[in-house]
């Protein structure tokens, strides 16, 4: 069907709160390319907003896909277990740094990653209050909502959200929040809203997704760590978009030394297929009761298998080399731009997590969301998938995928840089 049949299949059939305001529909996919259904090309700078790091349909994760559907697609693994969940189990308690002995659960999405942290949370510490960040994103649950740290578009048309959450600074100096200020936040909701003793974790993103691309400094993080546990609080350190190789490490949080309590990760866990995990220490882990944990489709045979392939691929093609290898390319052309136009101020990157601001002056870093936006429309209509974020939606992140061929890469920027001339 062409785009313009699907165009209008979708305007029929699709929910208005889920249908994509994009106009071609994706066909087939490569590395970093895609076709739509009428055949024209685009480059994808969005990885499916970060789910992608080893590229669209990587041989070995297509592979150990089809290897899996000659074998069993579903069983329900808690009514009869199988090899891949308890492989992937014993894959990420090896690379996941928390603290001990990790042990593993397996779900669907990153939401339901979090969801379950806080149960387990809940569990292991007898408590009920969570304590979340400004800027935040964590997923589209009700509870996940309630702990998004951005209220549109997660939470405005969809009533009160669940209590017990609450809400602490985090540290962006660009926009005036300083680390000490964020501290002095945390510390004060202690005092103010979430009494310690009745707060089972502290819950961050080692770098912020949606709410900006903003890295936590590792003395931040490390004073979150001793905050939980000068009050015997759990720390849940969120990496699902900037887990497995994103950051130049296998997870944001390794560049800190911080060994949290528990991690959520999902996205590019296993390039498309849904699944996500949370890794905590084996008492943590193991606090709730037989059958308190799970669901249906959680760890499913396939996803399993994509997810093991994608580690093997992580060791056998150097990926955290070139993620650091992308995010010096992406540094040096964004530095480039900053110089040249003054609508581009605050250049960085951790890695291949790497994003600017688009600003009206750099003087007094007046966010440019419309300027974004247009960005966005004009890149996709010559070609290039991109996306913004942020709390003024004036960030352009980057996230394409980590096997990205230099000539690929280089042909988007370059669609960037001749978007940027001409629309201003």
């Amino acid at each position: 069907m062409s785009n313009a049949e699907l165009n209008e299949l979708k305007q029929k059939y699709v929910a208005a709160g889920a249908a994509s305001p994009a106009t071609a529909f994706a066909d087939r996919a490569e590395n970093a390319e895609i076709w739509d259904a009428d055949g024209n090309r685009f480059i994808d700078f969005a990885g499916g907003i970060g789910v992608l790091n080893v590229g669209h349909r990587h041989p070995k994760v297509v592979a150990a896909v089809k290897a899996q559907l000659d074998k069993v697609m579903h069983t329900c693994q808690t009514v009869m277990p199988y090899e891949g969940y308890v492989k992937v189990a014993e894959k990420l308690s090896h690379i996941v740094p928390v603290r001990g002995h990790a042990k593993v659960m397996l779900a669907n999405s990153g939401a339901e990653a979090l969801e379950n942290a806080v149960k387990i949370a809940r569990a292991a510490t007898g408590r009920s209050n969570v304590i979340c960040f400004d800027g935040g994103y964590h997923g589209r649950t009700f509870y996940t909502m309630a702990m998004n740290g951005k209220v549109a578009p997660y939470q405005t048309d969809f009533g009160p959200m669940p209590g017990t959450v609450f809400r602490a600074p985090y540290p962006v100096p660009y926009h005036g929040v300083s680390e000490d200020e964020a501290i002095r936040g945390l510390k004060m909701t202690l005092k103010t809203d979430a009494n310690p003793k009745d707060t089972a974790a502290i819950i961050l993103e080692p770098v912020l997704g949606e709410g900006g691309f903003y890295p936590a400094p590792t003395s931040f993080l490390k004073k979150i760590r001793e905050i939980c546990d000068e009050h015997g609080m759990l720390m849940i350190i969120d990496e699902v978009q900037s887990g497995f190789g994103r950051t130049g490490k296998m997870f944001a949080i390794e560049h800190s030394g911080v060994e949290p309590d528990m991690m959520t990760m999902a996205k590019s866990m296993a390039d498309g297929m849904p699944i996500s995990a949370i890794v905590g220490t084996d008492k943590v882990m193991d606090a709730s009761g037989p059958n308190s944990l799970g669901g249906t489709y959680t760890g499913s045979p396939t996803a399993c298998a994509a997810a093991l392939a994608v580690m093997e691929i992580f060791e056998e093609e150097n990926i955290l080399e070139k993620s650091q290898a992308l995010g010096e390319k992406l540094a040096a052309r964004f530095n480039e731009w900053q110089g040249k136009f003054d609508c581009i101020d605050h250049v960085r990157n951790m890695g291949a997590m790497a994003a600017f601001e688009l600003v009206n002056n750099k003087t007094d870093r007046t966010p440019d969301p419309e300027l974004a936006a247009a960005l966005c429309k004009k890149a996709r209509e010559e070609g290039l998938i991109l996306l913004s974020c942020g709390m003024y939606g004036n960030t352009i992140r980057f996230l394409m995928p980590v096997t990205i061929e230099d000539d690929v890469l280089n042909e988007g920027l370059d669609i960037i840089e001749s978007c940027l001339e001409s629309l201003i």
